[in-house]
C-alpha cells in the first residue's frame, strides 16, 4: 500500500479548483493554510469536506491540505471534497469501492449557463413595455 508517502489530486465544483494533498497523519485538515473551521465557519460545509473520510472510515489517519481557488463557498467545499476523494482513492485503491458508491468520484458537472445576448441573464428576459 502507498499510504506512507503525500498524494495529490484535483477536485473541482461550479467555478471552484481545489489542489489537495493527503499524507497520513492525525486528521488535521488545512485549506489554504487555515484550519477547517476558521475557513468554512459553517457546519453544514464542514460537514461536507469531511464526507469522504467519514465514508472511508480514515476520519483520524490522514492529514489533509487544500488550496481552493475560484467560485464561492459552497462551490469550493464540494471541489475540495471532491480533491478529497480523489486523492484517498488513489492513496488505498481499496476505498475507491466505498467512495464511488457515495458519489464523491464523480465531477459534478452543474455550471452557470452563460449569458445570451438580448436577455439579461441566461433565461430572464427584459421587462415587457407595451409602449
Amino acid at each position: 500500500m502507498a499510504a506512507e508517502i503525500q498524494v495529490y489530486a484535483t477536485g473541482r465544483r461550479k467555478e471552484s479548483v481545489a489542489r489537495v494533498w493527503v499524507a497520513p497523519g492525525s486528521g488535521r485538515i488545512l485549506v489554504n493554510d487555515k484550519p477547517l473551521e476558521s475557513y468554512f465557519p459553517m457546519k453544514t460545509l464542514q460537514t461536507v469536506v469531511s464526507q469522504p473520510l467519514a465514508v472511508a472510515e480514515t476520519s483520524g489517519k490522514y492529514d489533509v491540505k487544500a488550496t481552493v481557488e475560484g467560485g464561492g463557498i459552497a462551490g469550493q467545499a464540494g471541489a475540495v471534497r471532491h480533491g478529497i476523494a480523489r486523492a484517498l482513492s488513489r492513496a488505498d485503491s481499496t476505498l475507491r469501492i466505498p467512495l464511488k458508491k457515495a458519489g464523491f468520484l464523480t465531477r459534478d458537472s452543474r455550471m452557470k449557463e452563460r449569458r445570451k445576448y438580448g436577455l439579461k441573464k441566461a433565461r430572464k428576459a427584459p421587462q415587457f413595455s407595451k409602449r
